[in-house]
Order: structure tokens, then sequence, then C-alpha cells
């Protein structure tokens, strides 16, 4: 699908969608609960959907569903084998690997799109010191994993992805020995601790020394009567941006004390010399004084497209660390957003794991391509709004992935 986008003004309010990250998480721990978990705000995101589609293949049911309101009723029995699709989700993978890997089966997990493409050799370098025996297809998908995981001391690498050790914190509560985790470089924190959040939210317990050394305790169960899913801080981080460039927008429903690792936006919009703007529930930027800005991304890397569209319009040389985290997304962002932004006029450097980004000048249209990334089409459609001429986005319904109304609410916002 193609969208054709030139100079406009967008005004009006946003109602920011749920979490995809905290969905998936609670979806999960919906289906790892023995009882009925009553589910408010599940997105239509596709990551979100996969992962109803997957806890119900392994056995939990969907005892009714209205508006925002589902009821998910717990898997009684895992099965002893199962064939699990995880679409386009690197955090879906991840999460239900490390949970099937600690219930004692055969479990075959494949994917989608670009996730295929995307290096898993956790799960062989890990898994197997646990007890469990992991077959892959030299390092990537599919990945089966026979047996079960057995409790003990690990140590873990948390340099590639943080996703793989929310995985095993999910499993590990429910096996019978106690277990100690000692992990090492690990990236993206604020989701670990999103993790943390929805174990305790359903009762387990992990105890964690500074993000180094996880102690968890077996022969937990989860529970939950209900939980509501956060709203959205990375798709919300588009529309902050936009309102930064001068569009008149404003968001509702964010939570403020979010574990989100993407609510670092607003302390980089002020590090851009933004003004925040809180009324009730809003959120508002003044972007009329903004200026080249530095930000470290390592541990929100998905931030990086909405802060490149933010820095082509300041005046100046604006620098994002953490480019070596943007390799195994659902494109290669970093040269992705070089070579999509490139098109438009915008020049930027990648000088090993900083991105420098020449922004202020006049910036035109272009055809450009997603590359089946969400956060890439809804980055260009923001950057669209401000330079000159028409830009054609090829792959623009990428953005089901993590937000389906995103064009709609685009649409509504449009003057």
């Amino acid at each position: 699908m193609k969208r054709v986008i030139s100079s406009c003004e967008l005004n009006g309010s946003v109602v920011v969608p749920s979490s995809k990250s905290d969905g998936q998480r609670a979806i999960l721990a919906a289906g790892l609960s023995k009882g009925v978990t009553v589910l408010y705000r599940i997105g239509d995101s596709d990551d979100e959907q996969v992962m109803l589609r997957n806890i119900f293949q392994l056995g939990a049911g969907l005892e009714s569903s209205f508006q925002e309101v589902t009821e998910i009723k717990g898997i009684q029995e895992f099965p002893k084998q199962a064939e699990i699709n995880a679409g386009e989700s690197g955090l879906g993978m991840r999460l239900i690997t490390g949970v099937c890997a600690g219930q004692g089966g055969e479990f075959t997990i494949s994917g989608e799109g670009s996730l295929p493409l995307r290096p898993q050799l956790f799960f062989e370098e890990h898994l197997t010191q646990m007890g469990v025996r992991v077959v892959s297809n030299e390092g990537f998908l599919p990945i089966t994993v026979h047996g079960k995981l057995i409790g003990g001391k690990v140590e873990i690498d948390g340099s590639t992805s943080s996703q793989f050790l929310s995985g095993m914190l999910m499993s590990l509560p429910l096996i019978e020995e106690d277990s100690t985790l000692i992990v090492r470089k690990l990236k993206s924190i604020p989701y670990v601790q999103m993790t943390l959040n929805t174990l305790e939210a359903f009762g387990v317990k992990v105890e964690h020394d500074n993000f180094e050394r996880f102690t968890i305790r077996g022969n937990q169960s989860y529970h939950c009567d209900e939980y509501i899913i956060e709203s959205d801080w990375s798709s919300a981080s588009y529309w902050l941006v936009a309102a930064a460039l001068g569009h008149d927008i404003s968001l509702s429903g964010l939570n403020l004390e979010s574990a989100q690792a993407d609510k670092a936006l607003l302390e980089m919009l002020k590090s851009a010399n933004c003004e925040l703007n809180f009324e009730n529930d809003s959120i508002s930027i003044d972007g009329s004084n903004r200026k080249p800005f530095s930000a470290d991304a390592t541990h929100c890397p998905d931030l990086f497209p909405a802060l490149v569209a933010l820095a082509a319009f300041c005046e100046g040389v604006s620098t994002i660390s953490g480019v070596h985290r943007l390799k195994n997304k659902e494109s290669d962002r970093g040269t992705v957003l070089q070579e999509e932004f490139g098109k438009l006029g915008l020049k930027i450097d990648l000088n090993g794991d900083d991105m420098l980004i020449h922004g202020g000048n006049k910036l035109v249209g272009a055809d450009v391509d997603s590359h089946n990334d969400h956060r890439i089409a809804m980055c260009l459609a923001i950057a669209g709004t401000k330079i000159d001429g028409e830009m054609t986005i090829s792959g623009a319904e990428a953005v089901s992935k993590s937000y389906p109304s995103f064009w709609d609410d685009f649409g509504k916002l449009m003057v």
C-alpha cells in the first residue's frame, strides 16, 4: 500500500493506543494463569493478536470479548507438542520460546517477515545450560526446544536484547527448582522492569540486584483478576514529535509513571529546548524554540525513527547514540533511516555507535520505502508534513504491526 503525504497542518487530539509491549506480556501472563483474567484494552496490533492466537493454541480459552474487555481462561495443561508461529514479533517469539522451554515437551517456534532473518543464538547458548535441547536453523528460526528447564545458577548475555531475559523471567517461576540468573551487559533495562511489573501484577515475585543478579523462586503461580494495558509511549512518540515540529496536537491516556522505555522521549524533547505542557490527562509540546540535541537511545532504540524526524528540522547537527541496537529490528534501521531520509535531502552520518543528523536544510518530496518497518513508515509520515512537494511511502501498511489505526488518526488530524 502507498500513501502520499504533502505539506499540511495537523490539528486535534489523539487518544494513544494501547502498548503492544505491555499487551503481549499481559496476554501471555493471563494465559499462564490458572483462573480467569479480565484484560482491558488489548490492542488490534498484529503482535498482540498473534500472542492471543499463540496462547489459545497452547490451551488458553477465550471466555468472552466485548469492545475493550477480554476474559481469558488460563492454560490448564500445556500440550506435549506444538508448532507456534510468532508472526513478526521478536518479543512474542522470545517470550513464547522461553515459556515453552519450561513446560517439558517439544515446541517449534517459527516467524514471518524479517524475523527469520534475525539471529537467535541466545537459546542454544543459554537454554542448553539449563537442561533444554535446542535445535535451530543454524542460529535462526525455526527453533525447536525439547525437554524442560531445570533451576540453578546461569550466566547470560544481555547485550543483544532484553527480550530473551524477559522470556526466562516469565518461565522460570513455574518450574520446580529455584534459579539465579547472572546477567552481563544488559540493554533496554526499562523493558525488563516492565516484565517485572507484569509479573508482580500477576502475583509472581522475582528479586534482583541492580538488574545484574536475578533470584527466581520456583513453584510459583500466576493469578490476576483484572489488568489494564497501558497506552503506548512508542506510538505516542510520533505525535509528540509532530507537536514539537509545530502541529497543534495534544495526546491523552499516557501514564507518566510508566516503566516503558520510550517515555524517555520527554527528557529528550527537553534537551531539544522543547516546552512540555501537561493539562489534566493531556500532553502538548511547544517546539518553536527547538535546537539540535544529543540523546542516548541505547535503552530505548525504538525512539530512533521519531528522533530522526525531530532532528531533521532542528538547525544544526544532532547526535543519537546506540546505533548498534538498530541492526536486528524489522529493518536495519540505522542504514534504512540514512537511506530513506537521504532521498528527502537529509544528511545522516553513521559514526560507530553514533548517528549524526545534519538538520535544518529544506527537505523535498521523494518516493520512499518503509522496508516493511512500521516505525520507518510512521516517522516518514510525520516528516512528510514539513517538506516541499509530495512524499510517496511504499509499504505504508507496515503500521499494522503496532498501530493499525495510525493512518486513520493521521487523516482525522489533517486540517
